[in-house]
């Protein structure tokens, strides 16, 4: 990590042990420190499993991906790449660190540089299909009730879903229309021309046509790989049931009376729709002010609200920053062969 990874990662940490103590102002001590006891740590247990499993998911995706490209990467390599791009996704804004930080694992695994981009693009796609895929069975289920409730939330949450939606239809036509993408970029680019000098938009233009050049040569090959596409969208979507069930867990561990899974992890797939819309890195407020809001449906006190927030954010971001941190001080496993 640089100086400046070490500083955000400690602001992050310093942002979430404020907003926690923020929340927990108006709460007594004892009573926080009452339902801390009673927490029931299997289900915690079961919570934390859940996450593991999420990254192992992650890692077999790699894996299906690689397959054929590379003879030596083992599953040690592969279970790397989640932890560390959960590091840099949870301290870029709008988790742009984590692809680059990705690409160097797999490099430094002896992953040719681009094998490892055109898996990376591959794993992006599939990742960015399934999250909308999810996401819109969950407005179907659970978006009346969020926008009868919860008004400016669910003005986020569609906007969420706007996002992505342009997102996947950008992705989408490079892959299919190469050449109307080129054309439509160069119409964008008209209005920016006017205010930049003609050397940097050149280069701009540039960059931007190469890159779609890239993507749509991958995508050629992504296309004809239906299977690998399959099993990665099954993975995929294994790894997402496993994240989205987080929340569900920690409300068994704080005995929350008659909690309906399919309910919660509606909830938490908007929540994390939402948080994505946040600059700031992981969401922080913006993830915190959700998950109240929105789990205050439940039955449970100020501090047990308060305390499912924390044990939350603990599971989905900080574990992810810690084990990534231990993910880039453990080397690769190589082979002797070159």
């Amino acid at each position: 990590m640089s100086r400046t990874n070490k500083i955000v990662f400690a602001v992050m940490l310093a942002i979430g042990c404020g907003i926690f103590a923020y929340e927990s102002r108006t709460l007594q001590l004892n009573q926080l420190v009452a339902d801390i006891s009673r927490l029931k740590v299997g289900w915690l247990l079961v919570a934390l499993l859940c996450m593991l499993v999420s990254w192992f998911f992650e890692a077999l995706v790699l894996r299906v991906f690689l397959k054929g490209r590379t003879t030596d990467f083992s599953l040690f390599n592969a279970l790397r790449i989640p932890l560390i791009a959960q590091l840099f996704n949870a301290i870029t804004p709008f988790s742009s660190g984590g692809q680059p930080a990705q690409l160097v694992a797999l490099m430094q695994s002896r992953v040719e540089a681009g094998q490892a981009s055109s898996v990376l693009l591959m794993k992006f796609i599939v990742y960015q299909f399934m999250v909308l895929v999810n996401f819109l069975l969950s407005m179907v289920i659970g978006f009346s009730q969020v926008s009868k409730h919860f008004g400016t939330l669910a003005i986020l949450i569609n906007f969420g879903l706007i996002v992505h939606v342009v997102v996947l239809a950008v992705l989408l036509l490079v892959m299919y229309y190469n050449k109307f993408t080129k054309q439509l970029v160069h119409w964008l680019l008209i209005p920016v021309s006017w205010f930049v000098s003609k050397k940097r938009m050149a280069e701009w233009r540039g960059v931007l046509l190469t890159k779609i050049d890239t993507f749509y040569a991958e995508s050629l090959h992504l296309k004809k790989e239906k299977k690998k596409l399959i099993k990665g969208c099954l993975l995929t979507l294994c790894q997402l049931f496993f994240y989205y069930s987080v929340p569900y867990f920690v409300l068994l561990a704080l005995g929350s009376p008659n909690v309906n899974y399919l309910e919660v992890m509606v909830l938490h797939v908007m929540i994390v729709m939402i948080v994505s819309l946040f600059p700031v890195p992981g969401g922080s407020g913006g993830a915190e002010y959700s998950f109240k809001t929105l789990f205050a449906t439940f039955t449970l006190s100020s501090s047990k609200l308060v305390l499912a927030m924390l044990l939350w954010r603990l599971f989905t971001y900080y574990l992810g920053m810690f084990m990534g941190i231990g993910a880039l001080a453990v080397k690769p496993k190589l082979s002797a062969k070159k």
